[in-house]
């Protein structure tokens, strides 16, 4: 179990956390989104006691990192996949890690095994591709065959079956009633690894619920309409409350209507209706609409940029 009561850091005059609570708990993935620069390294660095906090603290399976007589056993991390002696080969790496906590070459071949790094065990870490260096961070995470893993953007780099391993692993090792706390920027993959989530904006809390509960409670729904009559419908839909996107001619992506008041417009003018199907939001479109106001870094569109030119 993760708990941070009050947890701030400050770097100058920049406040990157700023007094967040949250408890991350066993048997489930907690999954942990925000914006660029909204705080997420920093929080995980905090936790494991890489940075320390400005005010605040943060536990552990119920003390402070750092007072984990072997950390290894209690907390597996994955930061920066980089952080690797170039010139080892990954089970020269793993031995040496092992070798710290005490713990034995069976288990070191067994990481191995798990995180598919059998065929590359004896070549240098410096020649690793990112995805077989993201890897050998995830089978260093392991070694200790730990209570609580925490793990930064852990599918980076990686191919279809490496993101669709790292997305069972996660499951797995939540089912067996560990604490796993991960982060990505791929909405679509969080969607289908998180039971739970935290979203952080400007360094603050902005949700810590469910992700059924987060993606349910997203304001605004969204209905795909497709009619003959969909240039006038989009006209007769307008307003500051909807958002309207053509798909293609004739098929609208409708959101802040739902499908009954789109029915009953396009019965008073006449106008024929092919599909009006009420969609879920995805996470995605909740992320965005939740963090709208939260972006610290934020891009131009293209015709801005046309403009600026």
């Amino acid at each position: 179990m993760i708990e941070a009561v009050g947890l701030s850091k400050r770097y100058g005059e920049k406040l990157a956390v700023d007094g967040i609570s949250f408890t991350v708990r066993p048997g489930a993935v907690t999954g942990f989104l925000g914006p660029n620069g909204a705080g997420k390294s920093t929080t995980m660095r905090m936790v494991v006691g890489l940075d320390a906090p400005t005010a605040g603290s943060v536990r552990v399976n119920g003390k402070a990192y750092r007072h984990h007589a072997a950390p290894l056993h209690e907390v597996g991390i994955l930061l920066d996949a980089k952080a690797v002696h170039p010139n080892r080969s990954a089970r020269d790496h793993l031995r040496c890690v092992a070798a710290t906590h005490g713990i034995s070459p069976k288990r070191v071949d067994a990481v191995i095994e798990t995180t598919g790094l059998g065929p590359v065990a004896g070549k240098r870490a410096g020649q690793f591709s990112l995805g077989m260096g993201q890897r050998l961070g995830i089978a260093t995470a392991l070694l200790g065959d730990p209570e609580t893993l925490i793990l930064d953007e852990p599918v980076n780099g990686l191919d279809p079956e490496g993101v669709i391993w790292v997305r069972t692993l996660a499951r797995q090792l939540g089912a067996q009633g560990r604490t796993v706390f991960i982060s990505s920027h791929l909405m679509s993959e969080m969607s289908q690894t998180a039971d739970h989530l935290i979203v952080l904006g400007r360094g603050r809390v902005l949700a810590d619920k469910p992700m059924s509960q987060f993606i349910a409670e997203s304001s605004g729904t969204v209905t795909r309409v497709r009619s003959p009559q969909a240039s006038e419908l989009a006209q007769a839909l307008a307003g500051p409350q909807t958002s309207i996107t053509v798909l293609e001619p004739g098929l609208l992506r409708v959101t802040g209507v739902d499908s009954a008041q789109i029915g009953d417009l396009a019965a008073a003018h006449g106008w024929a209706l092919h599909e009006n199907t009420p969609l879920q939001k995805s996470l995605e479109d909740a992320f965005l609409a939740l963090t709208e106001g939260a972006v610290e870094y934020r891009s131009a569109s293209m015709s801005e940029a046309g403009r600026q030119s």
